[in-house]
């Protein structure tokens, strides 16, 4: 007889993780409960799978190119975004912080991963470990090294804990050298671990 595979999330065609297993778990739960269709978690995965940093590297570089906007996004993340068409529909306080010469924020969740998605999409791997989650609040400065982004002893590193109720957004430090170049190609420079805050935006030698 087929099974009918509208009555279940779709599984992953590849070995699920803990934190995959406990999203099942609770998409199965809400399912049977009756809170949820299938049919509404498939959309809502859809849409979240149609997510990605491009969407945050936008807001980057327009930032970079207008000081109004970034003053904007500054004082309010989600209204700022939304001139640009995005809607992070996430119900947690969006919080954009700047990254300068003389301060640099990394972002972690310690409890879980809690992660702008609407504007990142999914977390990697690693900032959802425990490995790193632990590590990179009592020594930012060694895990940062890590991933290869050795910052000067007077920069003062702000280690930012996100939670359910609040998910922050860096604004990486625009590099040297990129005066001339239009919007689309300072978005090509924005990565999303720039914008978590463990490496710094790429220069326009390394594109």
């Amino acid at each position: 007889m087929r099974e009918d595979h509208h009555d279940k999330p779709h599984a992953p065609d590849h070995p699920m993780t803990e934190f995959e297993w406990r999203v099942e778990a609770v998409q199965t739960l809400l399912i049977e409960k009756g809170i949820l269709t299938a049919d509404e978690v498939r959309r809502q995965v859809e849409e979240m799978d149609s997510r990605s940093p491009t969407l945050g590297a936008n807001v980057i570089a327009r930032a970079w190119v207008d000081p109004a906007f970034k003053s904007r996004l500054l004082a309010n993340a989600k209204s700022a975004i939304l001139e640009l068409g995005i809607d992070f529909e996430q119900e947690a306080t969006l919080v954009a912080v700047e990254n300068t010469d003389t301060v640099h924020h990394a972002v972690v969740c310690t409890l879980c991963s809690c992660y702008p998605r609407g504007l990142l999409g999914y977390p990697p791997d690693w900032y959802k470990s425990l490995n790193y989650r632990s590590r990179v609040v009592v020594d930012p400065r060694g895990v940062l090294r890590e991933f290869g982004l050795e910052l000067p002893p007077d920069v003062e590193v702000r280690v930012l804990d996100s939670t359910a109720d609040m998910r922050y957004l860096v604004i990486p430090v625009r590099p040297a050298g990129t005066e001339g170049m239009s919007e689309q190609e300072l978005a090509s420079l924005v990565t999303r671990d720039s914008m978590i805050g463990v490496a710094q935006a790429r220069t326009p030698a390394l594109r």
